[in-house]
């Protein structure tokens, strides 16, 4: 036994002395990234939810929402000033517009008026931070926003058949944005689009089909009579779509307005909801040949030039 365990050893200390390879280095691998500095950020409805992480980092992000519920949804980012929170929204946000647009639905607009003003003066410091435009169900909306540290609500305001917001259903969710930055950095676009108070919204690119980015520049940003400011949504429609349905349906004042069902011949693609002056947001969609719109979900979007018709055909 002894002489076989010396034997061993000697082999052993042979094989160190004799083998003059170097040990293999490994690859240098890159370090792991996680999903708050990938930027990427999925968003899931069934009903009437987000389902979604709760933190994101700071900087560029791009969500992918894809709606899976029966109904036309969007989502809104409203940066909260510091100190306020969901309880906020719950005490002080939500039971004003309820009541507004029961009064709306109603025919009372000069009550439901007076019901919005009791909405708190701290809401009046809300900022909107882009999001998606409107997307119909069963398709998947695209979106690259710079986000700003801070208290976020996501929310859906599109209203059910009986007038009632999606937010009062449920469909708001608290967000928390970190100092930590991601990673990401803006996508490439293929098409730029200009939107402002005054020239409305200018497409600036011919658009073919196929796989679009398209940019979108704020050069300013205003209040009209919703008490919100423009934004960009992309609509497909058909042969039997009727386009004062929509301008009518895409102002919510109206009390049909942003209400289950949609008008028929619309698809909506996305786009990028509400940004401040000079801020620039990216949404993406897939582009087929047809008919479409690039519209703001303001009330008569067409006299304010908030409304461009464009078509693709290749």
């Amino acid at each position: 036994m002894k002489y076989y365990s010396l034997a061993l050893v000697l082999v052993l200390l042979a094989g160190c002395k004799t083998d003059q390879k170097k040990p293999e280095v490994p690859e240098p691998t890159q370090s792991h990234i996680t999903l708050e500095e990938s930027g990427l950020v999925n968003i899931l409805t069934r009903g009437m939810e987000f389902v979604s992480k709760d933190t994101l980092n700071s900087g560029w992000n791009t969500l992918t929402y894809k709606n899976e519920s029966a109904e036309v949804h969007f989502i809104l980012l409203d940066l909260y000033p510091a100190g306020k929170t969901v309880v906020d929204t719950e005490n002080d946000i939500l039971p004003p517009f309820a009541e507004g647009m029961k009064l709306i639905m109603d025919g009372d607009m000069d009550n439901a008026i007076q019901a919005f003003g009791k909405l708190p003066e701290w809401f009046q410091k809300v900022r909107y931070m882009g999001g998606t435009g409107l997307i119909s169900p069963e398709n998947t909306a695209k979106s690259t926003v710079y986000l700003e540290p801070g208290l976020y609500i996501m929310e859906c305001y599109v209203k059910m058949m009986d007038g009632t917001w999606h937010t009062s259903h449920g469909m708001y969710k608290q967000i928390i944005v970190t100092e930590d930055k991601t990673l990401l950095q803006p996508p490439k676009a293929t098409a730029q689009i200009n939107i402002s108070s005054t020239k409305g919204i200018v497409l600036k690119d011919s658009v073919s089909s196929g796989n679009q980015i398209f940019q979108v520049q704020f050069e300013d940003q205003t209040v009209y009579e919703h008490f919100l400011g423009h934004d960009i949504n992309l609509v497909r429609y058909d042969d039997s779509a009727e386009l004062p349905d929509l301008l009518e349906w895409l102002n919510w004042m109206n009390p049909k307005g942003l209400r289950s069902p949609a008008p028929k011949g619309f698809t909506f693609l996305g786009g990028m909801n509400n940004l401040p002056s000079g801020a620039t947001g990216y949404f993406e969609a897939n582009l087929t040949p047809g008919n479409y719109i690039l519209v703001s979900e303001v009330p008569a979007a067409d006299d304010k030039k908030l409304y461009y018709n464009f078509s693709v055909t290749h």
